[in-house]
């Protein structure tokens, strides 16, 4: 397939992909699973000369994920029919057992350093990831298999409570990113303690869908920062965010400063200088160094 074609299959999933992102982000209830699903559709790896084929549309890529989804599940279920578990306990050890024994969805520190690591398709097709991105695939499967697991945010390392909110009362908790290894409170507290924060109940609540996409988008962003010759990849998992209902003010300037870096010298300019007028209010000295930063840009033109 020619370069051109690539390119326009590329932008029409991309096209696709926003729409939908941006409708299920203003949902009554988001699903964040198919919010990271869409996410990766924006990442376009380089076209394999040898591969004729076209790349998949955004509906293959989620038919795709949705039957990768359901065969794990079909698994669980398969695993609940013989074992019949009693408790959170039980089920979480099963879960265990199928997704991060059978399955073998782990993560390691390797995988800190590799982008594939925060596409859930990529995830799905390694079964390696991060911790956040591998709790996601045990969300999504339990719900498939008809059993109550959430998200819990701790700082610095996602990990998933089987059972509590939506289902009993008692929950167990699990880290997917080490094959779903058991967790009592005094190892939740101590993964917590390691990061610098005070361990408090209120971290174990549930993550909330929204949060959950900003912290994916996040990583997809700290990773592109660290690597310069990444920017388009920072750029759109910085406008990906800008399109969730709430984020915080400074990645309109982070926008801003990537067109600017990804040559968009125009685009950048004029974001900059909207942002300097919010600025301009409570912050006049910012402002005033965010309109040089624009008009260094525009100078870029000639």
């Amino acid at each position: 397939m020619s370069a051109r074609r690539t390119k326009a299959v590329a932008a029409t999933v991309t096209e696709q992909s926003r729409a939908r992102f941006r409708t299920e982000a203003r949902a009554e209830h988001p699903d964040p699973v198919l919010l990271c699903l869409l996410a990766a559709a924006e990442h376009s790896p380089a076209p394999d000369p040898d591969d004729p084929s076209d790349p998949p549309t955004l509906e293959a890529l989620l038919a795709a994920c949705e039957a990768a989804f359901e065969r794990h599940a079909a698994a669980v279920r398969q695993a609940v029919a013989e074992r019949a578990p009693a408790g959170p306990e039980e089920t979480a050890a099963l879960l265990a057992a199928v997704l991060g024994g059978r399955e073998r969805f782990h993560g390691r520190q390797s995988d800190y350093r590799r982008l594939e690591s925060s596409l859930l398709p990529e995830v799905l097709r390694r079964r390696r990831g991060l911790p956040i991105t591998l709790s996601l695939v045990w969300t999504a499967v339990a719900r498939r298999a008809g059993l109550t697991v959430h998200g819990v945010a701790l700082p610095g390392h996602f990990v998933v409570a089987v059972g509590g909110p939506g289902g009993e009362e008692e929950y167990v908790f699990a880290d997917p990113f080490h094959g779903g290894r058991l967790l009592d409170l005094d190892d939740v507290a101590d993964l917590v303690g390691r990061t610098g924060h005070r361990f408090t109940p209120e971290l174990l609540t549930p993550a909330q869908p929204l949060d959950i996409v900003h912290r994916v988008l996040g990583n997809i962003r700290a990773w592109a920062a660290d690597r310069p010759e990444h920017a388009r990849t920072q750029l759109w998992a910085t406008e990906l965010a800008l399109l969730l209902p709430r984020h915080p003010a400074q990645l309109r300037l982070e926008r801003a400063e990537l067109l600017v870096r990804t040559g968009d010298f125009l685009a950048g300019s004029a974001e900059m200088d909207a942002y300097a007028e919010i600025l301009d209010a409570f912050d006049p000295d910012t402002a005033s160094r965010v309109r040089l930063d624009a008009r260094a840009a525009r100078h870029r033109l000639n």
